[in-house]
């Protein structure tokens, strides 16, 4: 870590949180600019030099393409830099998954790029917040962590953005990957992988795109109202992501609903509503022309079907060879 050149990308969240109690539960994220995180970073000693940019100062539920689209192009500029080693970005936990996946999937594997946050806010005790940065900053000082893709970092392991999920709302164990746990052990003062790099010298997987299609995920339940269905799934929408039952499955009634949207040229993804559903394809899915997600739960589904439909794929193998790709 001693020669590296760190570019700190915020955008508020837990990590830059204020309470205004040490046992207060509630908070307002966002509230620390970068500016002020570096000098506490600062204080930290590590071995590395830090340069930081404010993309944004919001809580994560607010993140969308007005924040997704200057991140994108900070992170490129950082990237292109020959004095850049890597790029941290911290964010908000709600939705740092879709984050760190629509980056995954538009951003080359030249140098690390480390997604961080925290649990807990800045003035809360146990605050999480800086030693999670302190393993991001190790991570995104390794040469080994080039090739991985988009990283995330918090509660002391390295999951790759592909398999990072938020399992829990409170703990700072709250992240978990699947299907392949996490990739690496992390702590301020040590590193290990578990692996070679898999992505080594790979492009951007996509062009990003900041006008994406609409794309909206319809929960299934018990006793689904086909007719609510009809009305989730309204004619603005490209796509359409089924949080299903157990292996994506839905009621017959909803399916004919969403053959029907199929058929007027709606692309459909089953996805699952069990946090550990890997979704394989059935014989159904070949004459209704739906698409399985395989391991991506449904928020991610949709980006990636998101990306498809803006990059013109229509066609449902084409979709269906994108969701098998590890």
């Amino acid at each position: 870590m001693a020669h590296a050149r760190l570019t700190v990308l915020a955008t508020g969240g837990t990590i830059a949180g204020i309470a205004g109690s040490a046992l207060a539960h509630d908070y307002r994220p966002g509230q620390i600019d970068i500016a002020e995180y570096l000098s506490r970073v600062k204080g930290l000693g590590l071995e590395a030099e830090f340069s930081g940019r404010q993309i944004a100062n919001i809580g994560s539920e607010d993140i969308g393409p007005a924040v997704w689209t200057p991140l994108h192009s900070a992170i490129q500029d950082a990237l292109a830099d020959p004095g850049c080693t890597g790029v941290i970005v911290t964010h908000g936990t709600d939705t740092l998954e879709e984050t760190a996946f629509l980056l995954d999937l538009t951003l080359p594997c030249a140098k690390p790029v480390v997604l961080v946050g925290a649990m807990r806010p800045a003035d809360a005790v146990g605050y999480d917040g800086l030693r999670n940065f302190a393993n991001a900053a190790r991570v995104a000082s390794d040469p080994d962590a080039s090739g991985r893709g988009v990283l995330v970092v918090m509660g002391d392991r390295v999951f790759a953005a592909r398999d990072v999920r938020k399992v829990r709302t409170r703990s700072t164990d709250a992240f978990r990957g699947y299907p392949r746990g996490s990739i690496g052990l992390v702590t301020p003062s040590a590193l290990d992988w578990f692996g070679a790099p898999w992505r080594a010298g790979d492009a951007a997987r996509f062009d990003y795109a900041s006008d994406l299609p609409p794309v909206v995920i319809l929960y299934a339940h018990a006793d689904m109202d086909p007719d609510l269905a009809r009305r989730i799934v309204g004619d603005d929408q490209r796509g359409i992501v089924v949080a299903g039952v157990g292996e994506g499955n839905l009621p017959d009634t909803v399916r004919s609903v969403l053959v029907e949207r199929r058929r007027q040229g709606v692309a459909v993804v089953r996805a699952s509503r069990v946090d550990e559903g890997l979704v394989d394809r059935e014989p159904e899915d070949e004459p209704n022309g739906f698409v399985a997600s395989r391991a991506l739960n449904p928020q991610k589904a949709r980006i990636l079907l998101q990306l498809l439909l803006a990059s013109g794929v229509s066609d449902p193998a084409e979709m269906q060879a994108a969701f098998d790709e590890r």
